[in-house]
């Protein structure tokens, strides 16, 4: 699950989030340090086995790596098998292991640029769940013909159908994706972090998992059952058997043989289930215990893998041009802000894990700029969705203590080499339905959780944000509710055409109703920041004044690999928010007022 950061670090860096600058994040040393500060900094690093600029044997690197790929490759594989039926596609159709082959070749690609020319932290990019809410909006504007009608189609009709929806939703992500480069690239995250507080960031990402619930109950609806012992194994791996450690061999050169603890259960609990289900869906399919169309037998979809190709280069605009309407970009706005939102959060975690100076702003800024630019590419080859930072991922490094971004390079290897290999794509398609219901109401559920965790920071005592959190919630899901209900199609005649689909979309959205109203009544209701959860909200993740500037050798983690030299010697990248020489809008405002061309 993606976004697991939301709520945690976004405040921390609160010179960013007032407006305020420091001077230069790189300028000061460790001068100043508490010789306790000095000590926990040490042992942090001992932990470690490799921290961010170690690099690892290349054996062990692939071994990481493939790991940080099985991690991510569900989560993401899961949008498109939840969006191409919604696309009119055949449940036979080639092309679904094609899109899924597709987002994960991409989800390599940006991760690769992320890692190296991006906020350069170990941090694994992905599809994201945060738009699917507006999709499905997009989508409830184009509905599918009816199932007789679709079944006369040939291949090439049925083909032209999805695709024609496929190109609407490509062109409201990488329009929405602009604004997100903006952001990134102009350093306007501090403004736009200003006013967003945990009562605003709470219904946006509550509303993602409530709005799915009906998706993930009709899917695990198909077999109660197999869906039911995937949700169990999940939840035994991933809870009750997390500290349990199995003995694994290990041989050293000084000590020869030794035995230690790895913790596969915490590692691989979604691998563990769907392994285990889809045994059993297997055994039930060979022994005819599953009728012939249940959706629980694994030789449903097995056209799919055999028509599959073993090499297939995805490349942009392979569905078709996109298409951009006024509505879809509206709505997929909504997406991109809480991308933003959760991405800054796993900055600081992922750093703090891997054993980095916190993130100074210019890092920050290029990590939110490549993510947009991967937004971009994501919707410019056809994934239906964005991309965003994986917190599972980032979690993954806390518990393998390894936090080599070299590692999560060659995981964006591997991702590019398995999305090129189209029968790897085909073969996470053909899973069975109640198993991917079971792993969507897991997840579905992890998101909604991941937004009322928020609420922690805020004073739940107070009546005025007891109204704000209940409103915002109940409503928004209310009306999107009885929007998307086909006799309210055309309930909004505004006798503009372009104005109306722009509104269906937005009310068609539960995270954008939610958030919006949480946006409105939080900013507008009189209310103290410690009442509001400011305080608390940018003090959990809040580095002391001698924790935030790092010596330069420190900080060069997060320079560029290429051309630093030549950055340095211009003076005019100072003012260049993506540099690593930028010293911050404010520093530059005083430097504005204090030049002697400004004083009278």
């Amino acid at each position: 699950m993606e976004g697991v950061g939301v709520g945690v670090g976004v405040g921390a860096d609160v010179d960013v989030a007032e407006g305020e600058e420091v001077e230069n994040d790189n300028r000061v040393g460790d001068v100043g340090k508490s010789r306790e500060a000095l000590v926990e900094e040490e042992e942090d690093h001992r932990g470690l086995l490799y921290s961010i600029e170690d690099n690892p044997p290349w054996y062990t690197c692939i071994f990481l790596g493939l790991q940080h790929f099985l991690m991510m490759v569900e989560s993401t594989v899961s949008i498109p098998y939840l969006l191409t039926p919604l696309m009119c596609m055949a449940a036979t159709d080639p092309a679904r292991g094609a899109i899924a082959s597709t987002i994960i070749f991409v989800s390599g690609l940006v991760t690769l640029l992320q890692t190296t020319f991006g906020v350069r932290l170990p941090i694994v990019q992905g599809g994201t769940h945060g738009f699917l809410s507006p999709i499905l909006a997009i989508l409830t504007l184009l509905p599918c013909p009816p199932e007789s009608e679709l079944a006369l189609l040939d291949a090439s009709e049925r083909e032209a159908l999805w695709q024609a929806r496929m190109t609407h939703v490509q062109g409201a992500i990488c329009v929405a994706a602009i604004f997100q480069v903006l952001v990134g690239f102009t350093g306007a995250i501090g403004v736009l972090l200003k006013w967003i507080s945990p009562l605003v960031i709470m219904p946006t990402v509550t509303l993602i998992g409530f709005s799915l619930f009906s998706v993930a109950t009709n899917k695990a609806a198909s077999h109660w059952g197999i869906s039911g012992l995937t949700m169990g194994l999940l939840v035994l791996c991933s809870q009750y058997l997390s500290g349990v450690g199995l003995p694994f061999p290990n041989w050293s050169k000084g000590r020869g043989f030794t035995w230690s603890k790895v913790f596969v259960f915490k590692l691989f609990p979604v691998l563990i289930a769907v392994c285990v289900s889809w045994g059993l869906c297997w055994i039930l399919t060979i022994t005819d215990h599953l009728p012939q169309d249940n959706h629980a037998r694994t030789d449903l979809r097995l056209n799919i893998i055999q028509d599959s190709p073993w090499f297939r280069l995805p490349y942009p605009c392979q569905w078709g041009l996109p298409v951009v309407s006024v509505a879809g970009v509206m709505g997929m706005m909504a997406g991109v802000v809480a991308s933003i939102v959760e991405s800054i959060g796993d900055y600081y975690a992922c750093a703090k894990l891997a054993g980095a100076p916190p993130p100074p702003k210019h890092a920050i800024n290029r990590g939110i700029w490549i993510e947009g630019v991967g937004t971009i590419l994501s919707g410019l080859f056809g994934t239906g969705s964005g991309t965003t930072s994986y917190s599972q991922n980032v979690g993954a490094i806390g518990v393998t203590r390894v936090g080599s971004r070299r590692v999560v390079q060659y995981s964006a290897a591997i991702m590019l080499v398995c999305g090129v290999v189209g029968k790897i794509g085909a073969l996470f398609i053909v899973i069975p339905e109640p198993i991917i219901g079971g792993i969507f109401c897991i997840v579905f559920a992890m998101i909604t959780s991941v937004g009322l965790s928020s609420l922690q920071y805020v004073n739940l005592n107070s009546s005025r944000n007891l109204f704000v959190i209940g409103f915002s919630l109940f409503f928004g899901m209310a009306l999107p509710k009885w929007m998307q209900k086909p006799e309210n199609a055309d309930v909004i005649a505004t006798s503009l055409p372009v104005l109306d689909q722009v509104l269906s979309v937005l009310l068609r959205t539960s995270m954008f109703v939610g958030g919006f109203l949480g946006f409105v009544l939080d900013n507008t209701i009189p209310g103290t920041d410690e009442e509001r959860g400011m305080v608390l909200w940018r003090q959990q993740l809040k580095v002391k004044p001698d924790e935030v500037l790092c010596d330069n050798k420190a900080s060069s983690c997060y320079n560029l690999p290429v051309g630093m030299n030549t950055i340095m010697r211009y003076h005019w990248t100072k003012f260049v928010p993506i540099m690593p020489t930028f010293i911050g809008w404010g520093a530059i405002s005083r430097r504005i007022r204090h030049s002697p061309s400004t004083k009278v």
